[in-house]
């Protein structure tokens, strides 16, 4: 059965500071999709994060490439299979160079945090009960 990926391209200022810090969250780095100017982030089997230095990214858009650290240009949120995972993973986010951004938000049912990549692109990890889900 087809399964429908997502193929998230970010423009980053380093490419090797993008794959050292991804790797630290415990992703992987698919070679055969890398280069010099990208690199290809496994997050899960249908989630890929392409990062692409600002020349590479230029080559698929004629709109000006966003700065990430001055203005939105998206969120990104990652689900998360617990609390612990979602403190976890945005904990090791920080650790590796990268920023907390807003509060916690607890909802009894969900429970998330957020965190800017070396990049200034926002990443939100978030758990929700999964009876919560069903009813």
């Amino acid at each position: 059965m087809y399964q429908q990926m997502i193929f998230v391209n970010l423009p980053v200022a380093d490419v090797d500071t993008s794959k050292k810090f991804f790797t630290e969250l415990g992703y992987t780095i698919n070679p055969q999709f890398t280069t010099d100017d990208c690199a290809c982030v496994v997050i899960s089997d249908t989630i890929i994060a392409m990062m692409l230095s600002k020349q590479r990214y230029a080559d698929f858009t004629k709109k000006q490439i966003a700065d990430a650290t001055k203005t939105s240009e998206v969120l990104l949120c990652l689900s998360a299979e617990s609390r612990e995972k979602v403190d976890e993973l945005v904990d090791d986010a920080i650790a590796a160079g990268g920023t907390a951004t807003g509060e916690a938000q607890d909802h009894g049912f969900m429970y998330g945090r957020a965190f800017d990549d070396p990049d200034g692109h926002t990443w939100e990890v978030m758990w929700m009960d999964p009876a919560a889900v069903q009813g």
